[in-house]
């Protein structure tokens, strides 16, 4: 029996054979590229070159009317001496670790509550949802109405549970105007943080609870020993957005309190907003944007050293 040999192909009917899948591959990339460009495009515009122009401010003194000078890193030494930057900061911390577990709590609270099947469950939900779809700006006014001296409902309210008389003003200490703020955010912010949660527990299958509960576990074993760490992912995710975004916090206060009484309720980004557009220094201001967003890197750092524990557990 004879073997029948093959002769090997040509270099050039090898090329002939790959040129039209090299040519569609390509064509597939650039329609890829094409596709995306737009987001690239309002990546670039509105993040990209803002960021570079804030830290390029930063470095300079900079009116707003008149020449810009350079001046280095004078600015950040100057954040770090200013007390007024620094008591914005501590007031931001400070409201940040005051609310961040009573948004947590609640909202995780309610998620537990209406993770039922049924329309009874889903109108509910609508209910405590609502509150979020009021713009800030709103829900601040509206509160601010609610928290005016003898004409706001809260105030009937206080004089009920013996907090205080038909003159009481909510916002003439420091203390209360924070609870007052606290309290709106809370009502305003509760329902998303619920939808977030109520996700993840919905993605937790049943079959897991039901064989705790056979193994003789109770509610609450079951919550603790299976339910949170199953949920652990979307737990740290709703705690690194409810961070970032209290340190953000500005309508609130800008509205309610106007930073009174005394200067007392400035958030970190109230003051870059005094700093750039009532003192009309805007390098400075940058500069102040600066660290905060060295803030927020740090805060999501957190969060993927969270998810990356979550992963690896």
């Amino acid at each position: 029996m004879t073997a029948t040999l093959t002769p090997a192909p040509s270099a050039a009917a090898t090329q002939r054979r790959k040129g039209p899948w090299l040519t569609q591959r390509r064509r597939r990339q650039l329609v890829g590229l094409a596709l995306v460009s737009p987001a690239l495009l309002v990546v670039l515009v509105f993040f990209l070159i803002p960021l570079g122009m804030t830290f390029w401010m930063s470095l300079h003194d900079w009116p707003l009317l008149g020449e810009h000078s350079w001046v280095g890193l004078d600015n950040y030494r100057q954040a770090v001496q200013d007390q007024t930057w620094i008591d914005s900061v501590i007031f931001t911390l400070k409201y940040t670790v005051f609310i961040t577990p009573l948004l947590f709590v609640a909202a995780l609270a309610l998620a537990v509550l209406i993770n039922r099947p049924g329309r009874p469950a889903r109108v509910f939900q609508t209910i405590f949802f609502l509150p979020v779809v009021i713009g800030f700006a709103a829900a601040a006014y509206l509160w601010l109405y609610l928290a005016q001296p003898g004409l706001g409902p809260l105030t009937d309210l206080a004089v009920h549970l013996g907090l205080g008389t038909r003159e009481s003003n909510w916002f003439a200490t420091s203390t209360s105007a924070l609870v007052t703020v606290v309290l709106m955010v809370v009502w305003k912010m509760t329902g998303m943080q619920m939808i977030l949660l109520l996700s993840g527990l919905q993605s937790i299958p049943v079959e897991l609870t039901e064989a705790a509960r056979i193994d003789g576990a109770g509610p609450w074993q079951s919550f603790r020993h299976v339910t949170l760490p199953l949920l652990r992912p979307t737990l740290a995710l709703v705690l690194v957005f409810s961070v970032a975004g209290s340190l953000l916090a500005f309508d609130q206060f800008f509205i309610m309190t106007s930073g009174g009484p005394s200067n007392t309720t400035i958030t970190a980004v109230y003051q870059i907003y005094r700093t750039s557009f009532i003192n009309f220094d805007l390098g400075y201001g940058a500069a102040l944007s600066a660290l905060l967003m060295v803030v927020l890197a740090a805060v999501s750092a957190l969060q993927m050293l969270l998810l990356r524990k979550t992963d690896h557990s």
